[in-house]
């Protein structure tokens, strides 16, 4: 909130000063001994400024607090931390390049005491050349170092978890849910997601869809789900608290009702949870699961089992082939790619298959010279 104004106040103090300097009329002759002369007049827009100012802060008076800037974990502090420090920089390049901005304006303005004055001609400063171009060089570089050892920091577990056995949670999307599936407890939820405090988890995620982005911003940073693949994301709660998860990737209509809740709990709490699921909880049957692919919305719903029995993921990394690849695309054929073989306005051929291998050479077109995929 104090941020948003903040950003704010500084765009009408530009305005107003562009104002200012665009509203001076000048009068200038053709004599070029004569020197410069010109009057101006600033046209007073203090009144309109100030109710723009007030409206915003009415405006943002009910946005809560930045969730990124809130972190309950230590991968997600890394990043707020990276956050505010990008911030800082850019707010010192602002303020050092609107002081100079304001001292120039001020040291060279026309005055009576300057009447006449015209400034030697300069055909430049290599000084001044090598200064303003290795400063935005230092700063690009700075940037870059602080967010190369960032991005190294949040992909590994976090510092001081390596030793403990994380908890590995399936999260698989479907348009317009997330699956979340326990293999060590055997157990399933939809649209939330309990995790123990003070423990690693390992997100396993995939899609049976298009591309989906899980993203918790209290405890990490967002990362693709994808359906021939598996990408894995490692995070620690270190506080007892309800989050707010998201598709964080644009993929559809109902890209905007992917939300899930992300509740952190001791451990005790955990298990005692996973051992009400596993004795109140229904059953997930493969029939069950297929009609739940096919439905577009549903509410939060708990299972005694999991659908990783019946549906495995991809394997890890990219997969071309193999059994527990063939069972997923089964279940993905519930949502099939576009067409391969309608014709393409481009194109005076059908399009080709994306899965077929590319011959190497025409001779291998033929059938003759089929392989099989890698």
């Amino acid at each position: 909130m104090n941020m948003d104004l903040t950003v704010i106040y500084v765009i009408l103090c530009v305005l107003q000063s562009d104002s200012e300097i665009s509203t001076i009329e000048v009068s200038s002759t053709r004599n070029r001994n004569k020197p410069f002369q010109g009057k101006g007049y600033i046209m007073n827009r203090r009144g309109p400024l100030f109710a723009i100012l007030m409206s915003f802060t009415l405006l943002l008076s009910g946005c809560s607090s930045l969730t990124v800037l809130d972190p309950k974990g230590p991968a997600a502090r890394t990043l707020s931390d990276t956050i505010i420090f990008s911030i800082l920089m850019m707010v010192g390049i602002l303020v050092v390049v609107y002081a100079l901005y304001i001292f120039m304006l001020t040291k060279y303005r026309a005055r009576k005491s300057n009447e006449g004055y015209e400034p030697p001609h300069e055909e430049g400063s290599k000084w001044l050349e090598i200064l303003w171009t290795a400063i935005p060089i230092v700063i690009v570089a700075i940037l870059s170092v602080v967010t190369v050892k960032t991005t190294v920091a949040v992909e590994n577990v976090p510092a001081g978890y390596e030793d403990q056995k994380p908890l590995v949670i399936y999260a698989s999307s479907s348009n317009w849910k997330w699956h979340f599936s326990y293999p060590e407890e055997g157990i399933e939820t939809v649209n939330y997601v309990n995790i123990p405090t003070n423990r690693p988890i390992e997100f396993n995620l995939y899609s049976f869809g298009t591309i989906s982005s899980f993203w918790i911003p209290q405890l990490h940073g967002q990362k693709y789900a994808m359906s021939d693949m598996i990408t894995k994301l490692n995070m620690v709660a270190e506080e007892s608290a309800s989050m707010m998860g998201r598709n964080a990737n644009f993929n559809g209509e109902g890209f905007a009702h992917m939300e899930f809740e992300a509740l952190s709990m001791p451990p005790a709490e955990f298990e005692k949870w996973v051992k009400d699921v596993k004795e109140t909880a229904p059953p997930l049957t493969e029939e069950e699961f297929n009609k739940l692919l096919d439905t577009a919305h549903v509410g939060r719903m708990s299972f005694s089992n999991h659908h990783l029995d019946f549906s495995p993921p991809p394997e890890e990394g990219h997969h071309h082939g193999g059994s527990s690849n063939e069972d997923h695309e089964e279940h993905q054929e519930h949502y099939p790619d576009p067409s391969t073989t309608e014709e393409s306005e481009l194109d005076s051929e059908t399009n080709v298959n994306p899965n077929e291998p590319l011959p190497n050479s025409p001779a291998e077109e033929s059938p003759a010279h089929e392989h099989d995929g890698h």
